[in-house]
């Protein structure tokens, strides 16, 4: 039904119209559970939609967050954004979604302009360790969340910080590998100037040490120029290009851990055309768990991030930011991410019957 009031919702639920009004506008706290339950079967029942634009002209805000990401070709990073639309739109929001190249010039670009235009709230993902390229905006209101990174010295005093615990990840991952007997094992990633490649690796070293071994003698792979995440190569092609490299030195690794799932997959692709096949000659593990790593031949194993979790939680964490800027000092939430094990990874070579 169009055109509804919230004269009609209140009529309809045995209410005042100022407490709809206190409904629709966040403060459910200032009702009765049972009051709450008839205005929102009254909502339901009427099909009443609130007028964005005469909420705006009350609140002085629009009921729209933004989204920077680094580039939505990955496709963790358009997953993410699902996930936060839809936690946005449950709750009357809508997002405006950017993407960065993780360029700190390009991200202060698109805060610019959504503060601009009204928009008081962003999910930031960066992983940049320093953010004082947005400190301005964030001085003058601009609630921040930042998503992928954990707390750094000189961070925004209100900020939040929401990751995947990177660190914990990358070593299950690595301790996958060595329980299967691998020991010649890499690490391949971009430049590792960003905080969750950094913990990542991290991660991949303390595997060694805890298992006994000298971390130094991992073999590492790192390239992409300091100024952009991969260089002149996306995800995948880095990939396909440190699998070239390494398959073709005089210490070929049994097993690689890859930074992320689409440089797994590009690695996989590296095997393959080295006339090696997956999970047999090398072993592959990702870090994300895409769509694309189940369907993979043979699928990937990785590291699952718990993304429609995270992305609860980070609209949440913003939303509370937005209504109360003042709210507390800055905070970092961690979540546990998950190994899953497919037909990527196999026993080492030399360690079978």
């Amino acid at each position: 039904m169009s055109g509804v009031t919230i004269y009609q919702v209140a009529r309809e639920a045995g209410v005042s119209p100022s407490t709809v009004s206190n409904f629709l506008n966040g403060r459910p706290g200032r009702m009765l559970p049972q009051t709450r339950a008839r205005v929102e079967a009254a909502i339901d029942q009427l099909g009443y939609r609130p007028n964005r634009a005469a909420r705006q002209l009350r609140t002085g805000r629009i009921q729209v967050i933004g989204l920077v990401v680094p580039s939505v070709a990955n496709p963790f990073w358009g997953n993410f954004a699902r996930y936060l639309e839809r936690a946005a739109l449950a709750d009357g929001h809508h997002v405006l979604l950017c993407n960065s190249e993780r360029e700190p010039e390009r991200e202060l670009r698109y805060l610019e302009e959504l503060w601009g235009d009204g928009i008081r709230g962003v999910v930031l993902c960066s992983s940049l360790p320093s953010l004082e390229h947005v400190l301005p905006l964030v001085e003058r209101g601009l609630s921040l969340v930042a998503f992928d990174r954990t707390a750094q010295a000189g961070d925004p005093a209100a900020l939040v910080n929401i990751s995947v615990d990177n660190v914990v990840g990358a070593h299950l991952a690595t301790a996958h590998l060595l329980d299967l007997g691998h020991r010649r094992i890499a690490f391949v990633s971009g430049s590792l100037r960003s905080i969750n490649r950094r913990e990542r690796f991290r991660g991949f070293t303390n595997a060694f040490e805890q298992a006994g071994l000298d971390a130094t003698e991992a073999i590492v792979w790192s390239g992409g120029a300091e100024h952009e995440p991969y260089g002149d190569l996306d995800a995948a092609g880095l990939g396909r290009t440190a699998a070239h490299d390494l398959l073709h030195g005089d210490d070929r690794p049994t097993a690689i851990v890859a930074i992320n799932d689409m440089c797994a997959l590009g690695v996989s692709a590296g095997i393959r055309d080295a006339g090696l096949r997956v999970g047999r000659d090398v072993s592959v593990v990702g870090f994300d768990d895409i769509v694309l790593a189940d369907l993979a031949a043979p699928p990937l194993t990785t590291v699952r991030q718990p993304i429609a979790d995270m992305a609860a939680a980070a609209f949440r964490h913003l939303l509370a930011r937005i209504e109360d800027p003042d709210g507390g000092p800055s905070q970092s939430l961690l979540l546990r991410p998950e190994l899953v094990v497919r037909t990527s990874t196999g026993p080492a070579p030399d360690a079978r019957e």
